[in-house]
């Protein structure tokens, strides 16, 4: 593109848009410089083209601007994927998987145990497409193969599982799954991507809510996807283009920030989760703790064997007395637990789910969730106690 002369001065409408002025250059910082934009400019036609893989460079906005690009590739080196899309949330990198490998007439499989808008979008809007998304137990295994058809297209693992916390034998479904041909998902958000190595355990696609850990401070919504092998690549990085599926840089800024401390975050969460959790064992209030890393949970050794750490969410089950209306009253008691949905930031957040049926023994509306944050333990620890009092 032809430069602006020299000594010619343009109306001010016209240097509104148009200025030779420039900063000086090069400037290094620390902070991943933030991008915003949709068109891209190019010097020559022959350099334009409107292409989802930015091989010969940006074309678009909506492909990704440096920012966006650069925290697909942090992820993706930190998962270990061949390739990491962004997405603007959590379900949104759903959506796209599905959309990505099932057509009208495919058949999916979903743990019973899945984020609940993830059943949802199989129940409604995947059914009217024509696409049946079929529940199974989460401690299935390779008897998974029973349900498998000629029409599977995909099959989705959660593990630990929203909510209630059953850990999945991944790589017995993984091997299962690819003997038939069938590629595996598995939203691998509790694990922040690196506390289960979801490739080297034989998944296709690995989802996060980058919203949870990675942005760690509750101030955006971002998903991604990442993929093992080049096949993943074209069938993902199609749908997201044809969808136009745009995250936000800004977003993406905040999230590469967030990156930086997630280390030391996930390790101040586990420990600090870990003491809580080991606390209410101990509480003649509590029937059950559901953390995966307590020797007496369900799926510890499956845990033990395939994760290199834990989170900081877990669930409790209160004693059979306790009613739902009980159990509200000893949230409301609560003041450093803020009731709210999400996990994964640095405040301690607490949330019942009386509708919840998928446990036995009617253990459902009994069931409270928690997310601990970077809080000091103690100050936790009386917090509980004293709602346990009040209720």
């Amino acid at each position: 593109m032809a430069e602006l002369k020299p000594g010619i001065r343009h109306h001010w409408r016209t240097r509104l848009i148009h200025a030779n002025t420039r900063p000086s250059m090069p400037f290094r910082s620390l902070a991943t410089p933030l991008y915003r934009g949709s068109t891209v400019l190019f010097d020559r036609f022959a350099d334009a083209s409107d292409d989802w893989r930015q091989a010969t460079g940006y074309s678009y906005g909506q492909y990704g601007t440096p920012t966006t690009l650069e925290l697909g590739a942090r992820v993706a080196e930190l998962e270990g994927a061949r390739h990491t899309f962004i997405a603007p949330g959590g379900l949104a990198a759903i959506s796209l998987v599905y959309l990505a490998y099932c057509r009208s007439g495919s058949h999916a499989l979903l743990p019973r145990n899945a984020y609940g808008p993830n059943s949802e979008l199989g129940r409604d809007l995947l059914r009217g497409l024509g696409i049946e998304v079929e529940a199974y137990e989460p401690g299935i295994g390779a008897g998974i193969a029973a349900q498998i058809r000629d029409n599977t297209a995909l099959i989705w693992c959660e593990s630990p599982g929203s909510v209630t916390m059953e850990i999945e034998d991944v790589p017995a479904i993984a091997r299962t799954a690819h003997a038939r041909g069938v590629p595996v998902a598995l939203d691998n958000t509790y694990a922040a991507g690196v506390l289960f190595d979801a490739f080297a355990h034989g998944v296709d696609v690995s989802v996060q809510a980058l919203t949870k850990y990675i942005g760690g401070h509750s101030d955006l919504l971002l998903g991604s996807v990442s993929v093992a092998d080049d096949q993943g690549f074209e069938r993902v990085g199609q749908a997201l283009n044809q969808l136009g599926l745009c995250a936000s840089p800004d977003d993406c800024s905040l999230a590469l920030r967030g990156m930086q401390t997630l280390a030391v975050r996930l390790d101040r969460l586990e420990q600090t989760a870990l003491r809580v959790a080991t606390w209410l064992t101990s509480r003649p209030e509590v029937e059950l703790v559901l953390h995966p890393a307590l020797r007496d949970c369900p799926g510890h050794e499956l845990w033990k064997r395939d994760f290199s750490g834990s989170a900081s969410v877990f669930s409790v089950v209160l004693r059979p007395e306790w009613t739902p209306a009980r159990v509200v009253g000893w949230m409301e008691s609560l003041a450093l637990f803020q009731m709210g949905f999400s996990w994964g930031g640095v405040a301690s957040l607490v949330m019942a789910y009386p509708k919840l049926s998928r446990l036995p023994e009617g253990r459902g509306p009994r069931l409270v969730r928690l997310n601990v944050g970077l809080e000091e333990p103690e100050d936790l620890i009386a917090d509980l106690a004293q709602a346990f009092d009040r209720a």
